[in-house]
């Protein structure tokens, strides 16, 4: 199911051989300007992401699905579900055992992490605290499988992908909820950093040494 490399443009062959592991597809995308999709909304293939030079986190998380799938991993996304509906989607893979992410993110505490989890859901709660900013929470997270979309083009359409983001919504979620001292201690930490730094990157959690850059 994988393209062959006749299917890709010299410029896409390029940046899929000398991207080769889940670190380096990170600082890729951490190079990439973030798509803040004005004036209207997108959901761009990689090839578009190449095209254009931006993408937001579902085309990041496409974007490392192709080029590590010709290096042989299979093109998983994490999901997760926030109360305030602004969810966050990143590409899973796994190294001897463990599992880790490649993500793009506004937020810094959002991007990917090492392959060090043993499990999906602990790799998931080391979201849970950069996740909470003026609205967010995570309560769910789910796991898909692009290949299930059979031969619908997610890798190199000229269109938006919008079939990708249904599949997404309808896949299922595992529940999860933060306690709300948790929670509430957070949001404080958040919302006074906030006040003395309006702007700057949010990197004071403990998870930071987990990041895989």
């Amino acid at each position: 199911m994988r393209p062959p490399r006749s299917a890709f443009t010299r410029k896409e062959w390029a940046v899929i051989q000398s991207h080769r592991t889940p670190r380096a597809v990170q600082r890729f995308l951490n190079a990439l300007p973030y798509n803040y999709e004005q004036p209207r909304e997108t959901l761009r293939s990689f090839r578009r992401v190449i095209a254009t030079g931006t993408a937001h986190c579902l085309e990041a998380a496409l974007a490392a699905a192709v080029i590590l799938e010709q290096q042989g991993y299979p093109p998983l996304l994490l999901s997760l579900e926030s109360v305030d509906l602004l969810d966050h989607v990143l590409f899973l893979f796994r190294e001897k055992g463990r599992w880790g992410t490649v993500a793009r993110s506004r937020d810094a505490g959002l991007h990917g992490r090492k392959p060090v989890f043993r499990s999906v859901r602990d790799l998931v709660l080391s979201y849970v605290e950069p996740y909470v900013d003026s609205t967010g929470r995570v309560k769910g997270y789910g796991i898909g499988n692009l290949y299930d979309l059979g031969d619908y083009d997610w890798r190199l359409s000229l269109k938006n992908v919008w079939k990708v983001e249904q599949y997404l919504l309808a896949i299922p979620h595992k529940t999860y909820r933060m306690s709300e001292r948790r929670y509430r201690d957070a949001l404080r930490r958040y919302t006074a950093y906030r006040a003395d730094d309006p702007y700057g990157p949010v990197t004071y959690y403990d998870s930071k040494p987990l990041w895989l850059e």
